[in-house]
């Protein structure tokens, strides 16, 4: 058997880890697709049709690479939120700008401290990276901002990592304590908001652009509300000279030409992101209807899913998943306990949420049986 000497120590004690395992396996491994897919917190309503126009129009330029430097999307993005192109990185995703963070920030043996049950991509990019990662659990069904902060100044941390609103959870924190958190802050730490869910939060939920403190970094997405998942586009906000810095590390040609063009158009039509952020709530409501008419508490969410607490525990909940899957619709739940207790369903059209309403019930009483 090889033992591929050229191997760095890093990499050879790392575990073969996957974050996710995708719908896409699950069904290779099923030999069937699912009715419903409720499990990625994907958008099914999909990008605006300027987007989508915007992107088929763009599929005979595709033998061009994308602009390395982002140019009119971050200029766009810019004028968006009243800052500077300078305060505007784009990456792929979300997760591509969070591993470039763990680069800038995070020597090997270096603290990051996060909530146990959080985002794991985002645990991932540190493990890559050889960080310690310092979890916290969450309290109430939400990060615990104040144990964020005592374990970072305790552990010395080089990032603090929060997600605001949550996932896997769907809970939030006011602007007012996110600012708290971020006046709190100790003076070498870099403070990584993971701001996906933001297009679907209550307005009060989301603090104002502020681009002046170097310690910050503010995540977004066109994959969620926006509908661009599989285009993935992400940004992220802050202060010029931090933001510069990841032009040292990025790959500079790792955006397609057509998500650079479906994004641009995505966010001129904010009619349509309107719209869609509407029948999301709509469908956070059925959802919600659907889990207490079958016992269960929906938690209140800020996201484009609903978690459902199964009122036992990660045991019982798991096979409320199971049987779920197997009725073929595609549901996740979180992995930590007490979080476990929980099923995780992504907003649907209605028709989806009416094959999770006549799914549901089924599988609870598989589950009882």
């Amino acid at each position: 058997m090889p033992t591929y000497p050229f191997l760095t120590d890093l990499v050879r004690a790392l575990p073969a880890t996957v974050p996710f395992v995708g719908p896409e396996a699950l069904q290779r491994m099923r030999g069937r697709p699912f009715r419903a897919r409720l499990g990625a917190n994907e958008s099914v309503f999909g990008p605006s049709p300027k987007s989508i126009a915007a992107m088929e129009a763009a599929a005979a330029s595709a033998f061009m690479y994308g602009d390395p430097e982002n140019f009119e999307l971050r200029a766009a993005i810019a004028k968006h939120h009243g800052v500077s192109i300078e305060n505007v990185a784009v990456g792929e995703g979300i997760d591509g700008l969070l591993g470039l963070a763990v680069k800038v920030a995070v020597a090997p043996g270096e603290v990051v401290v996060t909530s146990d049950g959080a985002y794991p991509t985002f645990n991932y990019h540190v493990a890559v990276g050889g960080g310690r990662l310092v979890k916290v659990p969450f309290r109430d069904d939400k990060e615990d901002l104040g144990a964020v902060l005592d374990a970072g100044r305790a552990e010395n941390a080089k990032i603090l990592y929060v997600s605001n609103p949550n996932n896997p959870m769907g809970s939030w924190w006011s602007a007012f304590e996110i600012e708290g958190m971020i006046s709190a802050l100790p003076p070498t730490v870099l403070f990584c908001l993971d701001e996906a869910y933001c297009d679907t939060a209550p307005p009060a939920a989301v603090p104002d652009i502020d681009i002046s403190n170097p310690r910050v970094l503010r995540f977004r997405t066109f994959s969620k509300a926006y509908g661009l998942a599989g285009a993935r586009v992400g940004y992220a906000l802050g202060e010029a000279g931090l933001i510069s810095i990841f032009d040292k590390i990025r790959n500079h040609y790792g955006m397609s030409r057509s998500g650079q063009i479906g994004a641009l158009a995505a966010l001129a039509d904010q009619d349509y992101l309107a719209e869609t952020v509407g029948r999301i709530a709509a469908g956070r409501d059925r959802l919600a209807q659907i889990a207490r008419e079958n016992g269960l508490a929906p938690l209140p969410s800020a996201t484009n899913f609903v978690t459902m607490d199964c009122g036992r525990d990660g045991t019982y909940a798991t096979r409320v998943l199971d049987e779920i899957i197997a009725r073929d619709v595609f549901v996740r739940m979180p992995g930590v306990a007490p979080l476990n207790r929980c099923i995780r369903v992504t907003v649907g059209t209605p028709d989806d949420l009416d094959v999770f309403a006549e799914v549901l019930p089924e599988a609870l009483r598989a589950a009882q049986g």
